[in-house]
Formats: structure tokens, C-alpha cells, sequence
């Protein structure tokens, strides 16, 4: 129920999320593959650190109220951007492809990021999420399952969006280091797999693929799309392993069973299976394209609003004191993905042709 106190955080963030669509869409942030989010939570930063503390302490029932249920609305409707027959589009390879480099980037992540850059293991999943499917909103998706502090979040959103940015002038260059030396896929369609299954954001992948031509921006599109399908299950398997993670540390090293109050207990994700009922009724076509359209519109500013909020939660003092390593464990990611991703685009295309 909203009481009067959450009102001034919900407002504050609403505001700073407003204006962070509006801003995301002008053709300068667009065409450096800025969104909304980005745009929102550096909004927030700014805010939460430069009002004063009366200011921030008065909204902060509002803004956790957007970091947890506005966001999880948010996540829900995301599956309003997909659809079934998006799978169609790119085939059995472009959906294998995904998945091993959404699994292959995600362990790569936990393992460095918790054993040789020393992180704890929020902020290594949080990168890991980020790096493998969709940026920004998959460490948000995240956020809820293995209940990160705001500037855990924050660190791990930063990361990702910083050499997401770096891929939208690289990929470009990649493609014609490629063209005399066939180190990557090659082609249009070819590479827009490539892109597609290997950056960060939607947004990035779009703004990168252009650069190359129109036919590979659509293909890169829809391979970024079945990833981001991906999210849901990924949420409902790392909530799992999570859960095992716990009961063999409560436990010991005996893997006993649990009780159903235990059980009870457990971090599931609902909002994911709700992410996944959206999916599929889009799939049905059901809804006119004008409606969906501005459903999607409206999904955007609920992401913002909470992508505002987070950042207003968060102190800079925090950001400053994880160093450097994030940005290592994020620059290790990028080289596996652009390298790693690479092998698996040539060796599965190969494999099922």
C-alpha cells in the first residue's frame, strides 16, 4: 500500500526517470548506445549525492520502493519486447550460440572474479549477469535474487555499461580487421551474431551493428533478443543454485534435504516467471501494435525510475572504495567475450551447419 512517506522518494525517482528517457532518446545518446537506464542511474548518482542529507533520508521509503516492486514490474514487462517467433529469426545456431556464451561468460566471472581478482560474490555475479545477457537491466534482474547492496549494484551497472560503450566503436573496427584476416564470422547476417550474442546492451548492439549495415543491426538485434530471452531461466537456476549454496553452508558439507518452511524460504524469483507469461502472450499477438508500443514505452520508465532510485541510494564514497578489480573482472569479461565469443560463433556455426 502507498503511505504518505513513500511519496517524495517514488517522486523524486519518477522525475529523474522522466528525464532520463527523455534524454535517452535524443539522437546523440542513441547513436552512443546510451540508454535510459544508463542515463537514469547516473541521474540518480548525481542527486542522491548532491542533495542534501535531510533530502535523501526523507525519500528513501519511496526509493526502496522502486528498487524492489517498480523494478520487478518493470522486469515482468520487459517480455512485452519479445516474442516466440524471435527465435525463428535466427535459427537453432544463433539460440546455441547464446546459451554457451551466456554460460561460458557467467562462470568465467564467478571463478576470476571471486578467486583472482578476490571480490565477494554478489558484485562477481552481478558482473557476470551484466557481461552475459543484457547489461544494465540483467544486473537489475539480478539484484532481487541475491539481495546486493545498491552500490554493489551500482559498481556492477557501471562496469558493464563502460565496455558495452567501448563495443559500439570496436565492433565496427573488428569487422573490417576481419574482412582480409577471416578471424571472425564472416558476412553480414554472420556478424550481426556475432554482435548480437557478444555486447552488453540492446542499445549498444544496435548503434555497433549499424555501423556495419542495416541487415546486420536487424540480425544482431534479434540474436540480442533471444539472449535477453534467456534471462528468465537464468534467474530461476542461479536462485537454485543459490539455494543448494546455502543449505550445503548451513548444513555442512551433508546435502540434507529440506524442510518445506525451509523450502518456504527459499529467494524464488517470481517476477521471472511473470517475465516469461509476457513472452509468451506477446507471442500470441493479441494486443495492437500501437498498445504494445506504448506498454513498452511505459516498461522503459518504470526500468529508469528504479535505475534512478538505486543510483540515488548509492553513496560515490562506496563506488570508490571496490578499487579497481571490478573493472578488471569487467575488462577480463570483454576480452572473453570478443575472443571467446568469437571461437564459439565459428566452431557452433561449423558444428551445425
Amino acid at each position: 500500500m502507498l503511505t504518505a512517506r513513500l511519496w517524495p522518494g517514488l517522486i523524486v525517482s519518477a522525475l529523474l526517470g522522466a528525464v532520463a528517457v527523455c534524454l535517452g532518446a535524443t539522437g546523440w545518446a542513441q547513436a552512443h548506445g546510451l540508454s535510459a537506464l544508463t542515463v537514469a542511474i547516473v541521474l540518480g548518482l548525481l542527486a542522491g549525492n548532491l542533495l542534501p542529507a535531510s533530502w535523501t533520508s526523507a525519500g528513501g521509503g519511496g526509493v526502496a520502493f522502486a528498487k524492489q516492486y517498480v523494478l520487478r514490474t518493470g522486469v515482468i514487462l520487459y517480455g512485452l519486447r519479445l516474442t516466440l517467433q524471435d527465435i525463428g529469426h535466427v535459427g537453432l545456431t544463433g539460440v546455441v550460440i547464446d546459451a554457451l556464451v551466456i554460460c561460458s561468460t557467467f562462470l568465467l566471472a564467478y571463478v576470476l572474479g571471486t578467486r583472482l581478482f578476490g571480490l565477494d560474490r554478489t558484485t562477481s555475479i552481478l558482473i557476470g549477469a551484466g557481461s552475459a545477457i543484457c547489461g544494465a537491466a540483467a544486473v537489475m534482474a539480478t539484484e532481487p535474487v541475491v539481495r546486493a547492496k545498491p552500490e554493489q549494484v551500482t559498481v556492477a551497472v557501471s562496469t558493464v555499461v563502460l565496455f558495452g560503450t567501448v563495443a559500439i566503436f570496436l565492433y565496427p573496427m573488428l569487422y573490417g580487421l576481419h574482412l582480409p584476416w577471416g578471424l571472425l564470422p564472416a558476412g553480414p547476417s554472420a556478424f550481426g551474431i556475432y554482435a548480437g550474442s557478444t555486447i552488453h546492451e540492446v542499445a549498444q548492439v544496435f548503434a555497433a551493428g549499424r555501423s556495419v549495415s542495416a541487415d546486420t543491426a536487424n540480425t544482431a538485434v534479434i540474436t540480442k533478443l533471444v539472449r535477453v530471452m534467456m534471462l528468465a531461466p537464468f534467474l530461476i537456476l542461479l536462485s537454485a543454485w543459490l539455494a543448494r549454496q546455502a543449505q550445503r553452508s548451513a548444513a555442512g558439507s551433508t546435502a540434507a534435504a529440506l524442510s518445506p518452511a525451509q523450502r518456504a524460504k527459499l529467494p524464488i524469483p517470481w517476477f521471472a516467471f511473470g517475465f516469461i507469461g509476457v513472452v509468451l502472450f506477446n507471442s500470441l499477438a493479441l494486443l495492437p501494435r500501437p498498445v504494445v508500443s506504448l506498454a513498452i514505452d511505459f516498461d522503459t520508465f518504470l526500468l529508469a525510475m528504479a535505475m534512478a532510485a538505486l543510483g540515488f541510494s548509492t553513496r560515490i564514497s562506496a563506488i570508490r572504495a571496490a578499487g579497481t578489480r571490478p573493472l578488471l573482472l569487467g575488462c577480463a569479461l570483454f576480452a572473453w567475450l570478443i575472443l571467446g565469443g568469437a571461437s564459439i560463433n565459428t566452431l557452433t556455426t561449423g558444428w551445425l551447419r
